[in-house]
């Protein structure tokens, strides 16, 4: 039987690696303790910046548990790929550890400083890798009241100036920018639309758009689970302007790709657009999107408006795309 099918019908795949096998891998590695498919990988995956990000981000996830992150870097302490991946790994815990708090509960502010410590680290062991830059940008958010603009702001400089078309720097941004974190909606709004201006034809900037309108959305959502008014979020998904962030999302980004192949790193980029044109009501674009994912979904965002397996075979159905 052919993955992602039952015998009854469609179902999603949501492979926690985007379909990158090479990821999956060295994931097994991490499970038997061991650091050395990690460190080729990462060998392997060179300065594709997108690639490079992608699956730091996903290894440091699956290394909070463990001890291997810290097993790699005593046998290489001046590695840069075990400094990047101890970078990002110690942001994960942290991140983990606010979760566990609950929002509002502020956590040992000794655990960011080490993650921070340890970013500055690896940034100053691969003075070109803008990894290290982007898990700074990520762990900023724990601070209770940020980090100071100028601080932010260099940051940045330094992240752009290694990758000026990171989707994942600018997401970490966008995020830093939301109401959620250290922001205001029109804060995120107004990075997401500027990056989205100057990103060249094929750059998948212009999706900031739709990853703000979720950030938006899910924010109204935790203030009316807080008793507090969300007006206007049955039309949040489908006025006259998210309709047009979709159909100009669509025109900047996909229109100017080359092909229609999905690669693992933009997984998560094309189910936010998908997502986005389903609510809109631009069933066009969504079908085209569909066909281009196939059985390929990420979670985020379709279990911020439902379940997630649900959703994505539900829409998929609507805007009539079958098989």
């Amino acid at each position: 039987m052919a993955r992602g099918t039952y015998r009854r019908g469609f179902t999603p795949d949501f492979d926690p690696d985007c379909g990158d096998a090479a990821l999956t891998s060295a994931r097994q590695d991490i499970v038997i303790g061991r650091w050395q498919g990690l460190r080729e990988l990462l060998r392997a995956t060179g300065s594709d910046w997108a690639v490079r990000g992608h699956r730091v981000r996903l290894l440091a996830q699956a290394c909070t548990g463990s001890s291997t992150a810290e097993s790699w870097l005593a046998a290489e302490p001046d590695g840069a790929d075990a400094l990047v991946l101890r970078a990002a790994t110690e942001t994960a815990r942290a991140f983990n550890m606010a979760i566990a708090a609950g929002r509002g509960v502020p956590i040992d502010q000794r655990r960011v400083d080490t993650a921070v410590l340890s970013c500055l680290q690896a940034a100053e062991r691969g003075p070109d890798d803008p990894t290290p830059w982007i898990s700074l940008i990520s762990v900023a958010r724990l601070y209770p009241q940020g980090v100071r603009r100028q601080e932010l702001a260099r940051w940045w400089d330094e992240l752009h100036r290694r990758d000026p078309f990171s989707m994942e720097g600018h997401l970490q941004v966008l995020h830093y920018y939301s109401s959620r974190w250290h922001g205001t909606h029109g804060l995120m709004y107004d990075f997401a639309r500027d990056a989205a201006g100057v990103a060249p034809p094929g750059c998948p900037l212009p999706v900031l758009v739709q990853y703000a309108r979720v950030e938006e959305f899910r924010y109204a959502l935790d203030s009316a689970r807080g008793g507090q008014a969300s007006v206007g979020l049955g039309q949040h998904w489908n006025n006259d302007g998210a309709v047009s962030d979709v159909r100009r999302t669509w025109e900047r980004w996909i229109r100017g790709r080359a092909g229609s192949a999905v690669s693992p790193a933009e997984l998560r980029d094309v189910n936010h657009l998908a997502h986005a044109a389903c609510h809109a009501g631009a069933h066009d674009i969504a079908a085209s999107l569909f066909r281009m994912l196939g059985p390929r979904a990420t979670r985020s965002p379709w279990a911020y408006t439902g379940d997630a397996d649900k959703q994505f075979v539900k829409w998929r159905k609507e805007v009539g795309v079958r098989g």
